[in-house]
């Protein structure tokens, strides 16, 4: 047999190396991958003016009143829901410990619309009573793990008070505690990437003025404008905004209702899952792809109260909302009252426990390099491994039950899912 070497010699592939270290280094550093830790499964948003040191808990309890009020018991929250009855049965007490052990895992203090426009004075007193319950709920333990407020849009007409607010929250913060390791800014309404750039800017100029380590300050970007994601030159505006902020950018929020309105969609068909809704967040999941920005659907203002059959009739509505959101990848959502924390999280954990035993099959297929149905790939790998850590982290999976199944431990799960390191 006649022997076959390779022809392209060493100086060739040196010189390719040199060509294309330009695009390796702009690879690794726009595109470093999947963020690495917990991710909340919801954003609450609360008007600022009514944070106390136990909100939380106070969610929690007219959770559990509403869950016993209306469904008491896993048979009749599977019937007001419509999900599968033997899942329910299966999470419903991992429902009832999650609503009184943590109900809120992402706390946003509202200053935009759910706060609205209030004399200077005012806002001023708001914001250093919020963020001095905020600093007593953390020294007191009872903060939620992901946190932050919602501050006014870096429009003309509230660019100023935005900032204000910002600034004068984190100072009354900081006055009392360090800034949790949680905390996140989140700027509505973008329509530039010069804004993007700008609110970069300014959270530099906030590190310096409050003592805080470059780049400690992140901001999450809601999309709720056309203007965000599709630019004057037919660009994609959001994409563009993820690199202006300077690593800043955590997360990329959808905003319901002002972008369906921007859109000119009638205000009966505004929904989370309209097509205006699903190309929006297609971008947006393009966009943030492999950048280590995380994606969050928006909210339904269809509220769970009033009698009964009102509020079976919204819990039906938000558990298939919420499991249309997993279905599609975007695994945080917004929550606007207490009585939709029931089934955000009885949507979220029937679908990590419907998933579970495929999942973990197999990844466990994989890692023993067994034959089975299915010929998964190293990235087919990640994404099984990266169910299961998701739902790890919300208590839907419990540790002992995905290693039993798939013979690896949480290290294990994590390192199939990237998020190792």
């Amino acid at each position: 047999m006649t022997e076959v070497l390779p022809r392209l010699g060493v100086d060739a592939l040196d010189d390719l190396d040199r060509r294309l270290a330009p695009a390796d280094a702009d690879l690794a550093a726009c595109y470093p991958g999947d963020a690495r830790d917990r991710q909340p499964v919801h954003t609450v948003y609360v008007p600022a003016d009514l944070m106390t040191p136990g909100l939380a808990a106070d969610w929690g309890g007219h959770a559990l009143a509403a869950l016993d009020r209306h469904a008491g018991t896993a048979q009749a929250l599977a019937g007001a829901t419509a999900v599968d009855a033997t899942l329910v049965a299966e999470v419903f007490p991992k429902i009832l410990d999650k609503l009184a052990r943590e109900p809120v895992e992402d706390l946003r203090l509202d200053f935009e619309d759910g706060y609205g426009a209030r004399p200077e004075e005012q806002e001023d007193h708001h914001a250093l009573g919020a963020a001095r319950a905020l600093a007593e709920a953390v020294s007191a333990g009872t903060s939620p793990p992901y946190m932050g407020l919602r501050i006014k849009c870096l429009e003309a007409a509230t660019r100023r008070r935005g900032l204000r607010t910002l600034d004068m929250f984190l100072g009354a913060l900081l006055a009392e505690v360090p800034l949790p390791d949680g905390f996140v800014v989140t700027l509505p309404k973008v329509t530039d990437v010069r804004q993007v750039e700008a609110m970069a800017m300014v959270c530099g100029l906030l590190e310096q003025a409050h003592g805080l380590p470059e780049q400690r300050l992140r901001f999450e970007l809601q999309i709720e404008t056309p203007q965000s994601i599709l630019a004057a030159d037919g660009t994609a505006t959001v994409a563009r905004m993820i690199h202006a902020a300077g690593g800043r950018c955590s997360g990329l929020h959808y905003g319901t209702y002002d972008y369906s309105a921007a859109c000119g969609i009638a205000a009966a068909y505004q929904s989370m899952d309209h097509p205006a809704a699903d190309h929006a967040k297609a971008v947006m999941q393009v966009a943030a792809a492999g950048t280590g920005v995380r994606l969050s659907d928006g909210s339904t203002n269809v509220l769970p109260v009033g009698d009964t059959r009102a509020v079976h009739a919204a819990w039906r509505l938000h558990a298939s909302l919420v499991r249309r959101s997993l279905v599609r990848g975007y695994w945080q959502g917004w929550d606007m009252h207490p009585a939709q924390l029931p089934t955000r999280y009885l949507a979220t954990y029937a679908f990590f426990r419907e998933g579970l035993p495929a999942a973990a099959a197999r990844l466990r297929a994989y890692a023993e390099r067994t034959a089975g149905g299915v010929l998964d790939e190293p990235a087919t790998a990640q994404a099984l491994a990266g169910l299961l850590a998701r739902g790890l982290d919300c208590g839907a999976l419990d540790a002992t039950e995905v290693q039993e199944l798939t013979g690896l431990d949480r290290g294990a799960v994590d390192s199939y899912a990237r998020r190792a390191g």
